[in-house]
């Protein structure tokens, strides 16, 4: 039932291509900025990150840029995704990126971290990229005992919350992927994220955003509510705001790179 649901709602742009193909992420910007809930939700994200990318010597560089529009927030931002696509500037790999140590003032992504293969590869360097003071700003997934339904249930990506092991089997950039890994590196397994980089304070966890996602649609499937409908939904989402810990759907994530 769920994935006859999923294919008659499927979004015409992309039903008929495979998530790993370039041209889905290109379409997806597409995608974002044609659908006004939708848009409305990015709008938002991206000026929270922009607020938290902090002031003074080096570069933003924001990972998984395919789909994403920091530039309307941070013109000089750097756009990066791990295959050539028309919307970024550079194609790099998160587990080794080419930027000269404490070159960058900020790592920014949304719905990326899940995808990057060895998160342990990754943190070595931004650890080594990132200046005193710098940030690694993401936008997540986050498990809460909706979000487990919901992703369990309703999403084509993988969503594990008891895997034991922050690797994530190779696959393509896009398919391969578990939707809990944010909050099994962050929050379950903390002791061991502190113990294995001690350069990073997690500043922030913010679980936010039960519904305002879903009934988007996203960015795979048709606008489910109009633009017009997201105060609402908003109010709702506010009013909901002290159960966030069992309702969450996605976490604000915002981490600080401490001097060595």
């Amino acid at each position: 039932m769920v994935r006859l649901l999923n294919s008659i709602l499927a979004h015409p742009l992309t039903k008929d291509l495979g998530l790993d193909d370039p041209a889905t992420t290109e379409l997806r910007l597409n995608i974002i900025q044609a659908k006004s809930f939708l848009r409305k939700i990015y709008d938002d994200w991206y000026r929270v990150i922009q607020s938290r990318i902090p002031t003074g010597n080096g570069r933003v560089l924001e990972l998984g840029s395919g789909a994403g529009y920091l530039r309307r927030f941070v013109p000089e931002a750097i756009r990066s995704e791990v295959f050539f696509s028309r919307n970024v500037d550079l194609v790099a790999d998160a587990r080794s990126l080419p930027f000269a140590t404490r070159s960058l003032k900020s790592i920014v992504m949304t719905d990326v971290f899940h995808h990057i293969p060895d998160v342990s590869a990754f943190f070595r360097e931004a650890a080594r990229c990132l200046r005193p003071k710098g940030r690694i700003i993401m936008v997540e997934p986050w498990v809460t005992s909706w979000s487990k339904w919901v992703f369990g249930n309703l999403h084509h990506e993988p969503f594990l919350p008891t895997a034991e092991r922050w690797e994530i089997p190779s696959e393509g950039p896009l398919s391969g992927a578990n939707g809990a890994l944010p909050w099994i590196v962050l929050m379950r397994d903390r002791s061991r994220f502190h113990e294995q980089f001690p350069t990073f304070l997690i500043n922030e966890i913010r679980p936010m955003m039960p519904f305002k996602y879903l009934v988007s649609g996203g960015v795979s499937l048709r606008s489910l509510m109009p633009g017009v409908s997201y105060v609402l939904w908003e109010w709702l989402e506010h009013a909901l705001a002290p159960w966030n810990h069992k309702l969450a759907m996605f976490a604000f994530i915002d981490l600080i790179h401490l001097s060595e």
